[in-house]
């Protein structure tokens, strides 16, 4: 027997602790399709291992985008997706992310970046005010070796104190860019995603396969019947062309000459890095086991690809589900692989030039929490009547559930009093803007009906009382001066919400616990009361409208 290196005790401890755990591997999918496929390979897994395999009880996890991705998976909500190289850059840089593999094909794993045109109709040197297709914002072939290019031959022109999002916003008429964001609105133009106020129907030019154009299979489509001029994106997906594709497209080669679609070794803008898998550090020998298993059993040489095939997606209805189809095998990385092992010295260098470092895809939407069921009503009419293609709403159950979505990257904005305001600031947040009334300030009040007699603001101690809600400015942070927190009490101890309980007999403060939440009234549907007592409006004495009710 020989002895096990550290490393190996490390790796062993680890297995054990996951398994010990329960927890289920997660891999993170990108449409209904891909959560098919995934479902598949989790449910063939299930049947081919041991119970015992740590594996045996691997899941799948929906995401909106390949930006949803990466929060999901540094959020501890997901564990591994295979990206673009382009947005792996920035799960490394800005996720605090961790690659483990990356998909190899028979020619290896770099892919050619080619701009494909109809027939006769353009060269590389005229494509300004023409119609572009993109496989994605920030990819590899779809936005970073083509711009490169273009700035390098100087056809375009960048003066980097303006966005460069900007500069391609002016270069090109009309594009379908997925994930570039809402800036700049003709960048989405040509994009044929479903549109919804409703972020999880939402997909308008989002990186998605929700998104038609998505993609380089996306950007081929755009030109084909989208309305583009030209499609950047990378050589996959003209390899098995058509005789009719090859009669009506062509390439753009760099010296202003086109070519046929199969010459993209010889004529192409550059290549760079093709897809890879991220995982979060800590669980990169973790993942890398998982990768391991999969394509032993499931690969192409694997003991079970009759029952299941990784790199095959048109049984579930799309293409290059999970894996790229055209993938011949994963190769895993060693643990001490740095950036430049992984993308290539030239590949970060053109990155860094183009802006990557330090910033992140924008939100092709801006995510407005909403926290009861007549907000989401009031945002939806809002988003409607603007005619907002970028705004969509979501909900929680109060404004701190508000505060915790944004934190998490779940929502972008939310209106809060003052107080909230504030505790959004000690988590790391930034106001935007104020309201403003044309007053200096907001006057707290304490108001009784005048029967009620020898009612005093310095003695309520065992009456029934009303508040806008927890954390309220005017019926929580401003009355305790008056109450528990007055010298002529003794109920403060350090926490003003336990103090209101014992101090007042009973009342409704929204959000509170005990008798504070006795007098609150909920809603009614159907004979049955719901969101008693709740932070938001469906209780409803919640706010200051809800209190004088």
């Amino acid at each position: 027997m020989y002895p096990l290196s550290m490393r190996s005790v490390f790796f062993f401890s680890a297995m054990l602790h996951y398994m010990a755990s329960g927890k289920k591997f997660r891999w993170c999918t990108l449409s209904d399709a891909e959560q098919r496929k995934c479902s598949h390979l989790a449910r063939t897994l299930q049947n081919v291992v041991p119970p015992s395999d740590p594996f045996s009880r691997a899941s799948c996890v929906r995401a909106h985008n390949t930006q949803d991705c990466l929060t999901k998976i540094k959020g501890n909500k997901a564990d591994a997706v295979s990206l673009d190289s382009g947005e792996v850059y920035t799960g490394l840089v800005l996720y605090d992310l961790a690659v483990v593999a990356k998909e190899e094909r028979t020619e290896g794993n770099c892919v050619f970046a080619v701009a494909v045109a109809r027939r006769g109709t353009l060269n590389i040197h005229n494509l300004r005010g023409t119609r572009s297709c993109h496989s994605g914002a920030k990819w590899t072939t779809g936005w970073n070796i083509p711009l490169g290019f273009l700035l390098s031959r100087n056809l375009m022109y960048w003066e980097e104190d303006q966005p460069l999002a900007k500069v391609v916003s002016t270069y090109f008429n009309a594009s379908c860019i997925p994930g570039i964001g809402v800036s700049y609105p003709n960048l989405c133009e040509l994009c044929q995603g479903p549109k919804s106020f409703v972020r999880e129907k939402n997909h308008f030019c989002e990186t998605s396969s929700n998104e038609p154009f998505s993609n380089s299979d996306g950007a081929f489509r755009c030109l084909q019947n989208g309305g583009g001029d030209v499609a950047f994106m990378d050589h996959l997906s003209i390899t098995n062309a058509t005789d009719s594709e090859m009669n009506q497209f062509e390439l753009l080669c760099p010296d202003g000459s086109t070519a046929s679609l199969k010459s993209y070794m010889t004529c192409n803008l550059g290549q760079g890095p093709g897809k890879a898998i991220v995982t979060k550090i800590p669980m990169k020998r973790i993942t890398k086991r998982f990768l391991s298993v999969i394509q032993n059993l499931f690969g192409r040489n694997g003991k079970h690809k009759n029952r299941f095939s990784l790199f095959a997606s048109e049984d579930f209805g799309g293409q290059n589900l999970l894996f790229h189809d055209s993938t011949e095998r994963l190769q895993l990385l060693t643990d001490d692989a740095d950036m430049t092992d992984i993308l290539g010295l030239n590949y970060v260098a053109l990155l860094k030039e183009l802006g990557h470092e330090g910033t992140s895809l924008d939100h092709s939407i801006i995510r407005w929490c909403c926290i009861s069921s007549a907000e989401m009503r009031k945002c939806e009419d809002w988003a409607l009547s603007v005619r907002s293609d970028p705004l969509v709403c979501v909900q929680a159950t109060s404004l701190s559930g508000c505060i915790e979505m944004i934190k998490s990257n779940e929502a972008d904005a939310v209106t809060l009093d003052a107080t909230h305001a504030y505790i959004a600031g000690m988590c790391g947040l930034q106001p935007a803007a104020v309201e403003y009334w044309g007053l200096p300030g907001l006057y707290a009040l304490a108001i009784t009906k005048k029967s009620t007699k020898a009612v005093n603001l310095l003695d309520l101690r065992g009456r029934r009382s009303c508040h806008g809600s927890i954390y309220s400015p005017a019926g929580w942070l401003l009355l305790s001066r008056y109450t528990v927190r007055a010298p002529a009490n003794k109920t403060w101890d350090c926490d003003i919400n336990s103090a209101y309980e014992n101090y007042f007999w009973k009342g409704c403060m929204p959000g509170g616990e005990s008798g504070l939440c006795k007098v609150c009234v909920g809603w009614e549907e159907d004979g049955r009361v719901n969101g008693r007592c709740a932070a938001n409006h469906d209780e409803r004495y919640y706010g200051n409208m809800g209190a004088l009710r």
